[in-house]
């Protein structure tokens, strides 16, 4: 299946609120989890079903509340009626094309953005869409499969590290963000340094596989382009909200923090496209070079073979009468006087660095 281009003909023309998964389950059950915590105290349980989550969001505690896998559309109307969500934040965390985006609503902030991952035995990029819905209380979040991507923010809150037992829902959702785009400048750097290393293959044995892996790498390049861009403008508008949900100065250097972060993972992008570029180039120009030095040295021996034909062709031609032809030495003279033109063009062509 195409890697930009997902859309299916059976969701043209579905009414925008409709609550339809809009994907391919990477999971087979859907499984919810809830960590609930302040300062002091910290519960943090699997759950079965949505209602047992509800009386969280009237408590003064810091509520997550994580759901793998979205392919049970009961759960989003669930969850819609239980937290008073519009009915179009649930139907776009079931499209798994969704763009990445921010919109503020009247009781909560939602976020959409693309969660990359470097898979270390195909060496191929893969995507899961990634749904925050963040309120005074609660942050729900929603993945595709079930992992360990986000295990350093439950480590810091199970060690009781202060900022974040401290904080309220904004700064948890930007810890996860911050997860998220810290793997963003991973892959890249790994993706970065195979790239760095093509150089001294192109100079040292430029050939096809080469061009072949060029050609692999500007692939992956694109597809990590084609996500981050949009998380690029995501952030930005995400730094220009002006929300109560979100604390004016507390989150404020952290969401600046993740601007940083992601302006510099476009960067980078930007970069090794044009190395890419530039190795391609090397490549070709290379590959001109041999060619050229190839023709050089054909040439030069056709020069020199031009007028030894003549010689040779001169006297094989089939007249009776030839001068030279009854003399005694004028085979051994015709070689010495092919030898000699041979060794002077040589000498001369040698003297003009033509070779």
């Amino acid at each position: 299946m195409a890697r930009f281009i997902r859309k299916r003909k059976e969701e043209i023309g579905l009414a925008p609120d409709d609550l339809l998964f809009r994907g391919v389950p990477k999971i087979n059950k859907v499984q919810l989890r809830v960590i609930d915590f302040d300062a002091i105290n910290l519960i943090e349980n699997p759950v079965a079903k949505v209602k047992d989550v509800l009386s969280y969001q009237h408590k003064n505690s810091v509520t997550w509340f994580n759901v793998d896998g979205l392919h049970n559309t009961s759960i989003m109307e669930e969850l819609a009626k239980g937290f008073s969500l519009d009915q179009l934040i649930l139907a776009d965390v079931l499209n798994t094309q969704a763009r990445p985006k921010v919109e503020e609503h009247d009781n909560c902030i939602f976020i959409c953005i693309k969660m990359l991952q470097h898979n270390p035995v195909s060496d191929l990029i893969t995507v899961e869409n990634l749904s925050l819905i963040m309120t005074k209380s609660v942050l729900i979040s929603f993945q595709e499969i079930d992992g360990d991507v986000f295990e350093p923010v439950r480590d810091r809150i199970r060690k009781q590290k202060r900022r974040i037992r401290n904080g309220g829902t904004d700064y948890l959702a930007f810890a996860l963000l911050d997860i998220v785009i810290d793997n963003y400048i991973y892959i890249i750097g790994v993706l970065g340094q195979k790239i760095e290393s093509l150089e001294d293959r192109l100079l040292s044995d430029p050939n096809q596989a080469v061009v072949e892996k060029i050609n692999a790498y500007k692939r992956e390049l694109n597809f990590l382009r084609k996500n981050i861009k949009p998380a690029k403008e995501m952030i930005l508008a995400l730094n220009k909200l002006d929300s109560d949900l979100i604390d004016g100065v507390g989150v404020a250097l952290h969401l600046k923090e993740l601007a940083d972060n992601i302006n510099h993972a476009n960067e980078l992008t930007d970069s090794y496209r044009e190395i890419l570029s530039d190795q391609l180039n090397i490549y070709h120009t290379t590959i001109s070079s041999k060619l050229n030095d190839i023709m050089k040295f054909l040439t030069v021996f056709s020069v020199i073979f031009i007028p030894l034909t003549f010689i040779a062709g001169i006297y094989g031609t089939n007249f009776e009468y030839v001068p030279e032809l009854k003399y005694r030495y004028s085979y051994f003279i015709m070689w010495f006087v092919m030898l000699v033109v041979a060794v002077g063009m040589l000498v001369y062509f040698k003297r003009k660095k033509w070779f």
